[in-house]
């Protein structure tokens, strides 16, 4: 098990995650059609290169669950009980084919359970960079996380 128990967190901790990922044309594309997204922007080279952008833009849900596909392992794998909600979803800068991102985590506030006394919340700020070191996507996730067993 690689994620951390509730009683691990300390708020400001702050992990840089080793994996990183460079966005191909085929995830882009099987993302947006398996999510039945028709928007041109993301499958329409002709329509994405006539844009303000020039060129495809990636789909922005595929970059939101990369930035915290990203984080789990570091994070939730094994101590998750369930994600509770996301906050703060923005995306400042677009993201293309080709680009290299990488996420980091900083804990941004922790929250006893009263329902759950074998669990705690964590909310943790995530937050997306691209090859340029230019945040591409942000947000705060609070999730529900088991507490060690010690």
């Amino acid at each position: 098990m690689a994620g951390r128990f509730y009683d691990d967190w300390a708020v400001g901790d702050t992990i840089a995650h080793e994996i990183r990922r460079t966005v191909t044309e085929t995830d882009n594309l099987l993302f947006t059609v398996m999510t039945h997204n028709p928007q041109p922007l993301h499958l329409d080279a002709e329509a994405a290169r006539a844009s303000e952008f020039g060129q495809i833009l990636v789909n922005g849900t595929f970059t939101f669950a990369l930035m915290v596909g990203l984080s789990v392992g570091d994070t939730t794998l094994g101590t998750l009980v369930a994600n509770l909600g996301y906050d703060k979803l923005v995306m400042p800068k677009p993201v293309f084919i080709g680009d290299t991102l990488r996420a980091e985590t900083q804990v941004h506030a922790l929250k006893e359970s009263r329902s759950r006394p074998d669990a705690g919340i964590v909310t943790f700020a995530h937050r997306l960079h691209n090859q340029r070191d230019e945040i591409v996507c942000q947000c705060l996730r609070s999730a529900l996380i088991k507490r060690s067993a010690a």
